[in-house]
């Protein structure tokens, strides 16, 4: 089959799929914003957003609109892309952005399928799930509803979509439901697997960690309150207290991947001003955003990983944590409860238990050797659940041949 795929971020999370099917032997092209990663042996174009948001656009409507510019951009590039004579069978697209809006307009009769993480709510979800930020405003929730219009016309639009986890599609409109297919990105067993040999050294330190060492992490893409950062550095001076030779890297970088961003600064060094006086800085490493080797290793070392997330999309690097053997202290939220069943194959808390974490956290820094039965579990689990080779890419061979079909 002739097959397109569509990501802003080109092959973003198709990566692993966009591989399988050039090893099929399928026909694939891809696109991507702006200047797009090549794939050997793939025919990948580029579009450029022609304008930027008109000046005087009603507020509430430049989510919307920054959503059709995208839409009208990536129509163009596949017109020039159909003009060349390529006409695809299956059209897989991630429609977050906009992208997914007009492709039904250039090949009306390609089979589409979008990639539905999430869909966004007013109230039971991330929106209104902290009581430490205020509740959104008018305008706030008109922007929110704008998101979603985006999202609502994909959905329409689409023969199939595709949601990682159950508690993902479990937010998606419940007419969606006979088009939903369940199928995780996939996370790489072989890759992420127990590694006795792991070590990290930070000379500049003076520190080397290895398999055994007391060490604790804390891993997000940006340290922000969505990902429960304000939560584990509050929890952190009497994890340090309690235990004087535990080592801590926490792993993100000082942006804003949801939500918007605090006045003055980042979130980062926010919540540290507000316990760093309890903190020995000695023990504390902040390594910002790390190459996915570093990660890596970080998680074959972890004596303990911390995970902490308000209900919205899961992040890979929690199963990939999982898929090492590391421990991991959970939030007790539906994404994290997806995955983790406390005391079988890792250990949860309650969001905003500081205390609650606190405990859990020492009692697998003190007691590791208890542990070690639920971190086989934990592996187990990824790979009758979320192995990339045996479970996530025949399912979307599956979803292909319906398609074909």
């Amino acid at each position: 089959m002739k097959l397109l795929f569509v990501h802003q971020n080109f092959p973003g999370q198709f990566k692993h799929f966009v591989r399988f099917c050039q090893a099929s032997g399928h026909e694939v092209v891809g696109l991507g914003a702006g200047q797009v990663a090549g794939v050997d042996g793939m025919r990948v174009c580029s579009y450029t957003l022609g304008r930027g948001n008109a000046p005087g656009v009603h507020a509430w409507a430049q989510e919307f609109e920054s959503k059709v510019i995208r839409g009208e951009a990536c129509a163009l590039a596949l017109q020039s892309l159909k003009s060349t004579g390529f006409e695809p069978d299956v059209i897989f697209a991630h429609p977050g952005w906009g992208e997914a809006l007009f492709v039904k307009a250039v090949f009306p009769r390609a089979k589409l399928v979008c990639l539905m993480e999430y869909y966004y709510r007013l109230e039971g979800q991330d929106m209104g799930f902290d009581p430490e930020f205020p509740v959104m405003s008018l305008e706030d929730q008109a922007r929110l509803a704008s998101k979603n219009a985006n999202l609502l016309l994909a959905m329409e639009a689409m023969d199939y979509g595709v949601s990682p986890t159950p508690w993902q599609a479990s937010t998606l409109p419940t007419w969606v439901g006979d088009k939903l297919w369940l199928i995780h990105e996939g996370i790489d067993t072989t890759l992420c697997r127990p590694n006795v040999s792991a070590k990290i050294a930070l000379p500049d330190r003076g520190v080397e960690i290895r398999p055994g060492d007391e060490v604790l992490t804390f891993v997000a893409r940006n340290l922000e309150p969505v990902r429960g950062y304000h939560v584990f550095m509050r929890a952190l001076p009497e994890i340090m207290a309690r235990r004087p030779n535990v080592k801590v890297f926490i792993v993100g970088g000082d942006g804003v991947s949801y939500g918007g961003a605090p006045e003055g600064g980042s979130y980062r060094q926010r919540y540290l001003m507000e316990v760093a006086r309890r903190l020995d800085p000695q023990r504390v490493f902040f390594l910002g955003n790390v190459q996915y080797g570093v990660f890596l290793q970080l998680m074959q070392i972890t004596r303990c990983h911390v995970y902490l997330t308000y209900p919205f999309v899961l992040s890979w690097s929690m199963l990939e944590a999982m898929s090492t053997g590391a421990l991991v202290v959970g939030s007790r939220t539906a994404p994290v409860m997806d995955a983790i069943e406390d005391g079988k194959n890792g250990l949860l808390v309650d969001f905003f238990d500081t205390a609650g974490l606190a405990d859990r956290v020492c009692d697998v820094l003190a007691h590791p050797e208890r542990y070690d039965g639920m971190r086989a579990v934990a592996r187990q689990t990824v790979l009758e659940r979320f192995d990339l080779e045996s479970v996530c890419l025949p399912a979307y061979a599956r979803l292909l041949e319906k398609c074909a079909g």
